[in-house]
This record gives structure tokens, C-alpha cells and sequence, in this order.
């Protein structure tokens, strides 16, 4: 898959990696798109810090988390292609922010072989890459594709990181949304962020207020907006 349309590099605990993510495949439907699914990990890009500091309670244990997912899905990727890794990512986000079970899941249980094994399953492929949750000799690997992503953007952004036209086009991090498009918006969506992309010079468009993510796993259904909430080095609060 080198000559993938768009690079997607992905966390699998990150809630707007994920609705990005879904985003993307609605778009590479339409305009007949390639898309590469590459690794980031924010366990391991926040290495450095301190988290007890740095980040609100219990982000470590789901960054961790992402972590082991994304050993699995390095091990699918070297036993199964490159294409794999895009049926066994739509497996786990689905499961992971929405499910019904979603907004109950821990840390803990998407990180486990019970949470994963059958996520494999569902993506068509064998249970045996579960093994490799423990296994850390896939991290070198994983923040090697880490340190690829940052070194398109910068290192002060999060995921997902958005590679357009690759090897010679930007990236960016984001677009980070937090409602999905309609399908007749996603084509227009994906038309003005390439055109920001294409622009010479162009660098930045942020705002720190999010809604929180039309996802299960914060609670809101479809068609309703999200508590509005500032984010900041991934603390949030709610806005006043």
C-alpha cells in the first residue's frame, strides 16, 4: 500500500482519532480512495512526562491501553498486510466508542486478549495476534511510525495525523470533529480541509473548544451536541 492516497496515522483509545477516522473511510468510499492505517501512540510520544502532572486520572491506564491494541494490530500488519490493519482498527473503534456497552468499557478490558480475540474475529482474522499485547518488541516499531508522523507536523498536536497525497503533500493533525458529517457533507468537509492543505505557507486553524464526540462512550446519541468542553494538553474542562 506505498501508494496510498491518504496516511492515516491513528491511536485506537482516541475518541477523535476514531470519529476522524470514520470520516475518512466515508470520503475514501466516495472518491475511491486508498488509505494507509499507520501507527501513533500516545503512550509512547508522552513517554517524557510525568502523567500524574500532566494529564487528568486514569489517562495513563488508556493510553496504555492503546498501546497494547496498537502491538496487535503491528503484528497483524507483519502477518497479514497492510490492509488488515484497516478491518481490525473499524473492529476495535466500533466495540470501543460504539457499542452499546461502550461508555462502561475500562481500561483494562480494551486492553485484555477477551476484548481483543473476538475483535480479530470480527475483522476476519485469527485469534493469534492477541499475543503480542504483552509483547513490547513491537514498540520500537510503533514509535518509529510515531516519530514519522511528528516529524510531518511538529510535535506539539495529538491524533490523528492526517498525511494528504503522500510521499510529497502535508499533513496535519485533525481535523478533529466531533460530529460525523452527513454522507453528502463528507466529500465537501474533505474538499476544504485539502484545500487548507494545498495552500503554500498555510500552518494552522485551531480553536480549544470541542464538543464532546457524538459517541456512545461519552454518553451521546446521535443527532444530539456534546457537552462543550476546553482542551488543553489533553485536561479538559467544561466551558463557562
Amino acid at each position: 500500500m506505498s501508494g496510498a492516497d491518504v496516511r492515516f496515522y491513528f491511536d485506537p483509545v482516541c475518541p477523535f482519532a476514531w470519529m476522524t477516522s470514520k470520516w475518512v473511510r466515508m470520503v475514501a468510499a466516495q472518491r475511491d480512495y486508498t488509505v494507509d492505517w499507520r501507527f501513533i501512540s500516545l503512550r509512547l510520544i508522552n513517554s517524557h512526562l510525568d502523567y500524574g502532572s500532566h494529564f487528568p486520572a486514569g489517562y495513563e491506564e488508556g493510553h496504555t491501553s492503546g498501546l497494547r491494541l496498537l502491538r496487535v494490530a503491528a503484528r497483524v500488519r507483519a502477518e497479514h498486510g497492510r490492509a488488515a490493519v484497516g478491518p481490525f482498527y473499524e473492529s476495535v473503534g466500533s466495540e470501543i466508542f460504539d457499542s452499546p456497552g461502550a461508555a462502561e468499557l475500562t481500561a483494562g478490558e480494551r486492553g485484555s486478549r477477551a476484548f481483543t480475540e473476538p475483535l480479530l474475529a470480527k475483522a476476519g482474522l485469527p485469534a493469534g495476534p492477541a499475543g503480542a499485547l504483552d509483547d513490547p518488541r513491537w514498540d520500537e516499531e510503533i514509535r518509529a511510525e510515531g516519530e514519522e508522523a511528528l516529524a510531518l507536523t511538529g510535535r506539539d498536536v495529538g491524533t490523528p495525523i492526517i498525511h494528504f497525497g503522500p510521499p510529497a503533500c502535508t499533513a496535519f493533525f485533525g481535523p478533529v470533529i466531533s460530529r460525523l458529517p452527513a454522507p453528502e457533507d463528507a466529500v465537501r468537509l474533505w474538499d476544504y480541509v485539502t484545500g487548507l492543505a494545498g495552500f503554500p505557507g498555510f500552518a494552522e486553524l485551531k480553536r480549544s473548544l470541542r464538543e464532546r464526540p457524538q459517541l456512545r462512550s461519552f454518553g451521546a446519541d446521535p443527532g444530539t451536541a456534546g457537552t462543550e468542553e476546553d482542551w488543553h494538553a489533553g485536561s479538559r474542562k467544561t466551558a463557562p
